[in-house]
């Protein structure tokens, strides 16, 4: 047995080992029912006549949905004041954990990688970066009823955040595409389980992402995000292709503030969209040196805030911008690079 079919052997019976433990730690619904609420039927109709649906399947499937306390606090935003740390964020998600099962699903992933790089651009590493954050391999795929945790979201979002409206109707979409996913797939809605944001399989895709970019890697006529690592690997490597990854860019450089001259109000203005020309980064008083003084696309400032100690700043290219279009989220999107660099530094060669 080669070192790849090794590797994939040992990573099934991890993952099924971690199946196990993750059906025993299920979130059970125990919220009421939405068919009891009149409001909520309504937009049931409204959705199934919108999205070519049976109207009473659809009833069914969000009647059958529970509201979710837990779901509710989870994305209830933290108290005014708590400060964003870099370096504790870093070390939930680059570790030795993920890093050793980064390793195994590396090796036993490696010629669907390359293919996945060679056709879109997007380096294995990235992607082997951005399953080990999501769910280290299959291993956390999420314990709640997708039906349960968009539900909930759609229709009982927090009014404390202060974009509960927007988020609302967000999760209102995903919702519909939800029940228009499985009822293509003749799925049943109510089998799946992900995250407490409704986010599914091993690259955790919301719905609509599971729509609009997932691709059938492996060649049997489907798509499966649960089971399959090349219809992984391929749908991770579409979705950054999607938002326009550049092959042979670097996602950051280093960047150093003069002390008196930056005007870090301008830099930080259009928040990490790059817009700045190395020129302009430098006239607004952001040093960059060696190949960043020859980049070609345009730059952002990228502020990571660490606790009482001082920020890390960072040049973000268009493929660090790329990233963030996943998670929106800078640190997200640097934990993501880091964690696929130490694995590639300690992969076998």
């Amino acid at each position: 047995m080669n070192a790849g079919a090794t590797a994939q052997k040992h990573l099934k019976n991890k993952k099924k080992a971690a199946q196990t433990a993750s059906a025993k730690s299920r979130v059970e619904p125990t919220g009421p029912l939405y068919a009891t609420r009149p409001d909520v039927m309504r937009v049931a109709d409204d959705i199934a006549e919108r999205r070519d649906l049976d109207r009473d399947w659809v009833r069914q499937a969000i009647g059958q949905a529970h509201y979710m306390p837990a779901v509710a606090r989870a994305v209830t935003p933290p108290s005014a004041g708590t400060a964003k740390n870099w370096t504790v964020y870093r070390s939930r998600f680059i570790d030795p954990v993920r890093i050793r099962a980064g390793v195994q699903f590396w090796q036993a992933n490696r010629e669907t990688l390359e293919r996945a790089e060679r056709e879109t651009g997007v380096p294995a590493a990235i992607i082997v970066g951005v399953v080990g954050v999501e769910t280290i391999y299959g291993q956390q795929t999420g314990n709640y009823r997708v039906i349960d945790a968009l539900t909930t979201l759609a229709f009982d979002f927090p009014a404390v955040h202060p974009k509960a409206t927007a988020r609302a109707a967000f999760f209102l979409s995903e919702l519909e595409a939800y029940l228009s996913l499985t009822q293509r797939t003749s799925t049943d809605p109510m089998a799946l389980r992900g995250s407490y944001a409704g986010a599914m399989g091993m690259p955790q895709f919301m719905p609509s992402s599971w729509s609009k970019y997932a691709v059938d890697f492996d060649g049997d006529s489907r798509v499966d995000l649960f089971n399959s690592p090349a219809d992984v690997i391929g749908s991770v490597a579409n979705y950054f292709k999607s938002f326009h990854w550049q092959r042979d860019m670097p996602t950051h450089y280093p960047v150093r503030l003069t002390a008196d001259g930056a005007d870090k109000a301008a830099l930080l203005a259009p928040d990490i969209l790059p817009t700045f020309t190395p020129a302009a980064f430098a006239a607004q008083g952001a040093e960059l040196d060696g190949a960043a003084l020859q980049h070609a696309g345009p730059l952002a400032l990228v502020e990571l805030q660490n606790g009482d100690a001082p920020p890390l700043y960072l040049a973000g290219t268009e493929n660090f911008y790329a990233i963030t279009r996943y998670n929106w989220s800078s640190y997200y999107a640097l934990s993501v690079i880091e964690l696929g660099q130490e694995i590639a530094a300690v992969l076998p060669k």
